[in-house]
C-alpha cells in the first residue's frame, strides 16, 4: 500500500514538473511574441514617420520651375520706379503675391485698392510688375501710383521679359507664391480682397 501512495506521489510531482516547465516555456513564449509585435509596431510608426517625412522633403525638393500650382516660380529681377532692384528670390521665405499690370488696364484699376487694402492688412509681399512697354509713357505709371497710393514695389518689366516668361497674356495676372517659392494660386483676370486673403492664408 505504501508503495502505490509513493508510486502515485511520485507520479504526481513527475506530471507537475512537466506541466510547470510547459506553462513557463509557453509564457514566456508569448511574452517574447507581444513584446516582439510591439517593438515591430513601433519599428512600423517610425518608418511611416520617416516616410511621411521623405514625403514632405520630397514634394519640395521634386518641385519642378514652371508656371503651374505646385512648380517653383520662375526668378526673375526688375527695376523699381526708384531705380533699386528687386529679385523674386529674395524673397524667399516669405508669401508672395506677384501682379502683371498696366495703367490703361480696366480690370487692373479696379483690382488696385484692393490690393492696397490687402498689403495694410496682411504680412504679405506685392510685387506689382507693370507692363511698361506697353505704356504711352512713364508719367501715366508714375501717375497712377500717385492716385492709388502704392506703398507695395512697382516694378518695371521695359522689355516685356518677364511677361513673356510667365506668358503672360491676359491681365491682370496674379501669382500666389507661398514661403518655399511654390505657386499655390494662379488668377487669370481681377481678384477681389475676399479672394486675395482666401489665397493667402491657405499658404505657408
Amino acid at each position: 500500500m505504501k508503495k502505490v501512495i509513493i508510486i502515485l506521489v511520485l507520479i504526481g510531482m513527475f506530471g507537475w514538473a512537466i506541466y510547470d516547465l510547459v506553462y513557463q516555456n509557453s509564457d514566456t513564449s508569448n511574452q517574447s511574441t507581444s513584446e516582439k509585435l510591439k517593438q515591430e509596431e513601433a519599428s512600423s510608426v517610425g518608418d511611416e514617420e520617416d516616410h511621411s517625412t521623405d514625403h514632405k522633403s520630397a514634394t519640395i525638393e521634386d518641385a519642378t520651375v514652371g508656371l503651374n500650382v505646385g512648380n517653383i516660380a520662375p526668378d526673375f529681377q526688375l527695376q523699381t520706379l526708384e531705380g533699386e532692384t528687386e529679385k523674386l528670390s529674395d524673397y524667399r521665405g516669405e508669401r508672395v503675391m506677384v501682379n502683371f499690370w498696366a495703367t490703361w488696364c480696366p480690370p487692373c484699376r479696379a483690382e488696385m485698392p484692393d490690393m492696397v487694402k490687402f498689403h495694410q492688412d496682411k504680412d504679405v509681399v506685392i510685387l506689382a510688375v507693370n507692363l511698361t512697354q506697353t505704356e504711352p509713357g512713364m508719367q501715366e505709371v508714375k501717375e497712377f501710383v500717385k492716385e492709388f497710393e502704392l506703398a507695395f514695389p512697382v516694378l518695371l518689366d521695359k522689355e516685356i521679359e518677364v511677361a513673356t516668361k510667365y506668358e503672360i497674356r491676359p491681365i491682370p495676372t496674379s501669382y500666389m507664391i507661398d514661403s518655399n517659392g511654390i505657386i499655390q494660386y494662379k488668377a487669370l483676370g481681377a481678384l477681389n480682397y475676399e479672394m486675395m486673403v482666401e489665397e493667402f492664408e491657405k499658404m505657408k
